[in-house]
């Protein structure tokens, strides 16, 4: 089980180095920026969770592996820029293939540190949404996961499917796969198909605009 949870950890990391570093690239970053970039959204939402859990280190510190992994997302991103920017859905492909390997990766760590339920659910949420919210502001943007898209809705229910897979007792493979799988197709069909929350807000007065 460890050793299948670093490999999505991994594969994570590299799935949202890429899409951080294809980001920076698309704002004309220089490569020190553009590897800031890639860092950042790799390793923002675990940072944050893991400062969330008492006495638990941030993993990229004690498993320099995952900056190797960074290094490499940054180089293949920038080596093959040309031919990922020319796909309209690059960025968003990785970034959901991130979203769901961390999501995942962050409720089982979760679940091992003896948390219930819910605070499961939020730290997948926080370990799989986070990186790209830090990403957003670095890039003055308005962090996806604020806007009318549905991003962060996916990793609850992909987190709430992996707990239910696993508490009836499902391989551990398969528990591990379908809701990764559920994440990142459900993000795609919600960019593709326009699925979006409604938007909440509050009409100004006329007077109080004149004012």
């Amino acid at each position: 089980m460890e050793t299948l949870l670093q490999y999505i950890n991994i594969l994570g990391t590299f799935a949202f180095a890429i899409s951080g570093a294809l980001i920076a690239m698309k704002k004309k970053l220089d490569p020190f920026g553009v590897l800031i970039l890639a860092f950042t959204t790799a390793v923002g939402g675990g940072t944050i969770r893991d400062m969330l859990i008492e006495k638990r280190t941030a993993f990229w510190l004690v498993e320099p592996e995952y900056l190797y992994v960074i290094a490499a997302g940054t180089l293949f991103a920038i080596l093959f820029r040309k031919k990922l920017t020319y796909l309209r859905k690059t960025i968003m492909l990785f970034d959901s293939a991130g979203l769901g390997l961390f999501t995942i990766a962050g409720v089982e760590i979760a679940l091992q540190h003896g948390f219930g339920f819910v605070s499961c659910i939020v730290l997948g949420t926080i370990t799989g949404s986070f990186g790209g919210v830090i990403r957003d502001i670095f890039a003055n943007e308005v962090p996806v996961i604020f806007r009318k898209e549905i991003y962060a809705t996916v990793t609850v229910l992909g987190g709430i499917c992996y707990l239910l897979l696993r508490k009836a007792g499902f391989d551990f493979i398969l528990v591990q796969l379908v809701p990764i799988l559920m994440i990142i197709v459900m993000r795609v069909l919600a960019v593709y198909y326009k699925w979006s929350l409604p938007i909440i807000f509050v009409k100004e007065d006329e007077d109080s605009e004149d004012e």
